[in-house]
């Protein structure tokens, strides 16, 4: 790994947080960001250290504060003296039908998964061509085709897709941008989405018959940033084959 650190959007809980476990484990050391989730953060980080000291920070801010962005990633470098990757990882997500849509859920859908993730890496984007590093963004399978019911949120993964084909061309030699797309992996929480026939009809509906889990989405992030070092403006879909059927 080179000189610095990885940057994780959202990384105290859910799917950032095994991706944190997944690069700590590679010998990458990370920063976790988090909003609300200090306490978890907090208990991720006191782990990592555990096992080895002076691997892990922590950063705080509201991504959907645009003044926070740049601090943000201030911060992750100077803990480390540099960064080698950014993992734009947060997002928001909710049902936003037509006929429901305010300028709030464009706001914070907008905000969280497209907005974000532009102006971290635009922040980020000189300490990594420092070192040669790479991005990987979040992405998600309704980038290509949309989900019934989740208008504006299926727009933003399409543009995150899109941000990351831009910055791979913005961003190179230096710099690699790719993303990945998960498929079923964690349903929100709550269960305010996805009522358990729903859920039963997407698992039917994938070739390989189950959800995934959050390693498998870890793993594809790992490959990404560490080990493609010819690879750049390629969305990686972590589906279990569902893309083949949406």
């Amino acid at each position: 790994m080179h000189e610095g650190a990885v940057l994780i959007t959202g990384g105290a809980r859910r799917i950032g947080a095994v991706i944190a476990r997944t690069l700590h484990g590679a010998g990458a050391r990370v920063v976790l960001h988090c909003n609300r989730s200090r306490d978890e953060a907090e208990r991720l980080a006191a782990s990592f250290e555990a096992s080895r000291p002076r691997s892990t920070a922590i950063v705080q801010g509201d991504l959907l504060d645009y003044a926070s962005l740049a601090r943000i990633v201030a911060e992750a470098a100077a803990a480390f003296g540099g960064l080698a990757g950014l993992v734009n990882n947060a997002s928001s997500f909710r049902r936003t039908p037509v006929g429901t849509i305010t300028a709030a859920d464009w706001d914070e859908l907008i905000g969280s998964n497209v907005r974000a993730a532009l102006f971290l890496a635009q922040a980020a984007a000189p300490h990594l061509k420092a070192t040669r590093g790479a991005i990987v963004n979040i992405v998600d399978i309704h980038a290509e085709r949309p989900l019934k019911e989740y208008v504006v949120y299926s727009i933003a993964k399409s543009a995150v897709a899109g941000l990351t084909r831009s910055l791979a061309l913005e961003l190179g030699p230096e710099v690699r941008v790719n993303g990945v797309a998960p498929g079923a992996i964690l349903w929100p929480e709550k269960g305010e989405h996805f009522v358990e026939a729903e859920r039963e009809r997407i698992v039917a509906q994938t070739p390989l018959k189950r959800t995934g889990t959050p390693e498998d989405v870890a793993g594809a992030v790992k490959y990404l940033l560490l080990d493609a070092p010819f690879v750049t403006g390629q969305v990686l879909a972590v589906d279990g084959g569902r893309g083949l059927w949406l």
